[in-house]
Parts: C-alpha cells; sequence; structure tokens
C-alpha cells in the first residue's frame, strides 16, 4: 500500500511536468519539425498528422523500454555480499508473448496507416485542371505546361561571389492555387528526385520511366525545391523554386512566357540516352 501511494505522488508531479512541456509547445514542434504547414497543399496535413503520431507511439515505446532496462538494472543489480549469477527467467510464457505480440501489432498498425495515407497520396487525380511534366537533368530543371501549351528551360544555379549560392536565376515552376495538378516526372540522363520541401513529398525520376504526383496546393507562396537524389558532381546546387499563385497571376505567367517565344513543349530531344528501351532508337534487348 505504502508503495502505490509513493507511485502515485510522483505520478502527479509528472503528469504536470508532461502537461506545462506540451502546453509550450511551438508550432514547429507540434508538427514534428516538419517544414511547410498542413494548409500548402491539400495532402500535408495527412503527412504531418502521421508522422507526429509515429513519433508519440515511438517515444512512449522508448520511454517503456529505458524505464524498464533502468528497473532491472536497479532492482537485479548485485548485492554487497551476493556471490554466482542472479535467478535466471526462462520460459515465462506471458512475458514471450507479450514482447511478440506488442511489436507485431506496432510493425502491423504502423504499415495499416502508412499504406492508407500512401494511398490517399498516390491516387490519381481524374481530370486534373492543370498538367506538368518535369524534366530533372545534369543539373537543373525543365518544365512543360502541358495543359497551357507554354514552357520553361532552367539552367544550373551558381555562386556568389562571397561563395554563397546565387538564388537570382533558379528554375521556377509557376501553379494556380486551389487547382488540381498533375506532374508527370522525367529524367533526361541519370536519376533524380523531384522534391518541394514544404509539400512534405518527393518522387524519383527514373531514365525510360515516366512517375506522377497529385496534389492541389492550398496556400500562396514560394517553395524551395532541390534534386533529393545524388546524382553527381553538381547535384547540390540543382535547385528551383514553385510559386503558387493566384489564377490571374499564373495566367499572366503563361502569356508572357508565350509572348517571350516559350510557347509549346519541350521535349525528350534533349535526353542524353537516346537508346532507351521503347523510344525507337538503338537496340532493344
Amino acid at each position: 500500500m505504502r508503495s502505490n501511494r509513493r507511485l502515485r505522488w510522483a505520478a502527479i508531479p509528472l503528469g504536470i511536468a508532461i502537461s506545462i512541456i506540451l502546453a509550450g509547445c511551438t508550432q514547429a514542434q507540434l508538427q514534428g519539425w516538419l517544414p511547410g504547414d498542413p494548409e500548402t497543399t491539400n495532402h500535408t496535413g495527412r503527412i504531418i498528422g502521421l508522422w507526429v503520431t509515429s513519433w508519440i507511439v515511438l517515444l512512449a515505446v522508448g520511454v517503456v523500454t529505458w524505464a524498464l532496462i533502468i528497473w532491472a538494472a536497479v532492482v537485479y543489480r548485485r548485492r554487497k555480499g551476493q556471490t554466482g549469477l542472479p535467478v535466471q527467467l526462462r520460459y515465462n510464457m506471458p512475458i514471450e508473448i507479450f514482447y511478440t505480440i506488442v511489436p507485431l501489432i506496432l510493425v502491423l498498425g504502423f504499415f495499416a496507416f502508412t499504406a492508407r495515407d500512401q494511398a490517399v497520396i498516390e491516387e490519381p487525380t481524374k481530370n486534373p485542371d492543370v498538367k506538368i511534366e518535369v524534366f530533372g537533368k545534369r543539373w537543373a530543371w525543365d518544365f512543360n505546361y502541358v495543359t497551357d501549351n507554354a514552357y520553361s528551360a532552367g539552367v544550373q544555379a551558381d555562386f556568389n561571389s562571397d561563395g554563397t549560392i546565387n538564388t537570382d536565376n533558379l528554375p521556377v515552376l509557376y501553379l494556380p492555387v486551389d487547382k488540381s495538378i498533375e506532374v508527370q516526372i522525367e529524367s533526361r540522363d541519370v536519376i533524380h528526385s523531384f522534391w518541394v520541401v514544404d509539400f512534405l513529398y518527393k518522387k524519383d525520376m527514373i531514365p525510360g520511366k515516366s512517375n506522377y504526383m497529385y496534389f492541389t496546393p492550398t496556400k500562396i507562396g514560394t517553395y524551395q525545391g532541390k534534386c533529393a537524389e545524388l546524382c553527381g558532381e553538381y547535384h547540390s546546387l540543382m535547385l528551383f523554386e514553385v510559386k503558387v499563385v493566384s489564377q490571374e497571376d499564373y495566367d499572366a505567367y503563361i502569356a508572357a512566357q508565350k509572348a517571350a517565344g516559350y510557347e509549346g513543349q519541350i521535349g525528350a530531344d534533349y535526353n542524353v540516352n537516346q537508346n532507351l528501351p521503347g523510344n525507337g532508337s538503338g537496340a532493344e534487348g
């Protein structure tokens, strides 16, 4: 009875401390230090929820595990005057069932929730408002605005005189806010990865294979993008920006591109790998 009372009195300040810590969390901490926010796209809230929930569960598992380790080390330590090995616990069926079933439930739970969210994120959008084709190339990006028959050819980032990266001439992808987007992802040479950091999702660009992303940007702003797959000497300079703008500003940008001579599509003619299976040139295995 005395031991139970001590445990209850010890739990009270622990609960108060946890409540204070949680109450003082910033928005960044509440979303697991992920960039952006839940309103960036129609998927970011779901991704943040999966990430934060996973860390809460794993943190709880970690606390219990460390508590049991410390408890066993303290309670079953060798006392003064003791010799030989301590009493060994073997073939304890309840404990063995516990440490088999609980991890299995955790793994199945993580798999189920991840598969559920990934299925939603990867679900193709029927009749998207805007179709974009993105070509990754060493070490820049080309953007085709398929729906609007315009394009933008990007160049590699360079350095300023002080050694910082010059971001003034980065390739820029324009997207209209609150419109469903389909992004077709291609590579001109090696494996790249299309990653808009605040969108919390990336997709590999495989030579000879088309990948797709589907999302709706829901917050106007400028977002940083980069290649997330090591692709050679200037991988770190393979940067771009995404500008989510109003429909009026998007239409104005498309009109300006066409007026500047960037009407039409920039295709696979500039691909380095011209003998890939299915493109009609070279020997096919």
